[in-house]
């Protein structure tokens, strides 16, 4: 009798009796970044490479430190100029409060307490390490962020310190805009080389950079009366006696 053919094995693949099937998660596709946020991480990156390295790397470095390639950096800028320039308004001039203006017109608040304050805020937020050092580089290269960010935000900021300051010590305000502005750039300067002894120089003074603002303001208010002119006087406040010809005052 010939004998009965083995069963013939069933194949693996097939699910196993009283075993349900196994079931593979599926991969999910990357999910695509809406453009603009794509190009404000880009920013980001861009700027704390350019801080770092300076504004001459080459774009293919830059696009490899923003961790995109460099088809996907020019499709996002189409220059490296256009990238520089998007830096410099999201980093040097988008980092200005515009509140600030307003805050040192305030005169219900005494100008000692205005300038404390607004100096302590502009160290803190905007004159930090990355900050200045793009602002360095820019001036290195001769690119146009540092004359452009002065023209445009920190001499109105000066002619509103200045003009404050007259008001509260009842002087009167340069009427040269040069000699107004470097009256100005006494504090500014100050606060702003603070700034750099000590988050460029790395210079380890302890003292509490508050009390050296505040240091720095007191300085520049008790200077201002031998800086600023003297008020003139009204119009309508002197008239030539007719007996004698001497000026009286009304």
């Amino acid at each position: 009798m010939k004998a009965k053919p083995r069963d013939i094995a069933e194949p693996a693949s097939k699910t196993v009796a009283g075993r349900a099937p196994i079931k593979r998660p599926m991969k999910k596709a990357p999910q695509r970044l809406p453009r603009a946020e794509r190009q404000a991480r880009v920013l980001e990156k861009a700027a704390e490479y350019f801080a770092e390295h300076g504004l001459t790397a080459q774009t293919r470095a830059i696009a490899e430190a923003c961790g995109v390639s460099q088809r996907l950096l020019y499709s996002l800028f189409p220059s490296k100029a256009a990238l520089i320039d998007e830096v410099y308004k999201r980093e040097i001039v988008g980092t200005f409060k515009a509140m600030w203006f307003v805050q040192l017109k305030d005169r219900s608040v005494p100008l000692e307490s205005r300038l404390n304050t607004f100096y302590r805020e502009y160290y803190d937020t905007l004159l930090t390490r990355q900050w200045l050092r793009l602002f360095l580089y820019s001036s290195l290269e001769d690119l146009q962020m540092a004359p452009t960010y002065t023209n445009a935000v920190v001499t109105h900021a000066l002619e509103i310190i200045v003009t404050e300051t007259a008001h509260e010590l009842g002087r009167g305000v340069p009427a040269d805009p040069a000699h107004l502005t470097e009256v100005g750039w006494l504090l500014h300067g100050a606060v702003s080389h603070l700034a750099i002894r000590r988050r460029i120089y790395s210079n380890d003074n302890t003292t509490p950079s508050d009390a050296v603002i505040a240091m720095h303001v007191r300085a520049f208010l008790t200077s201002a009366p031998a800086l600023l002119p003297a008020l003139a006087p009204e119009p309508d406040a002197l008239a030539a006696s007719p007996s004698d010809g001497h000026i009286t005052r009304r």
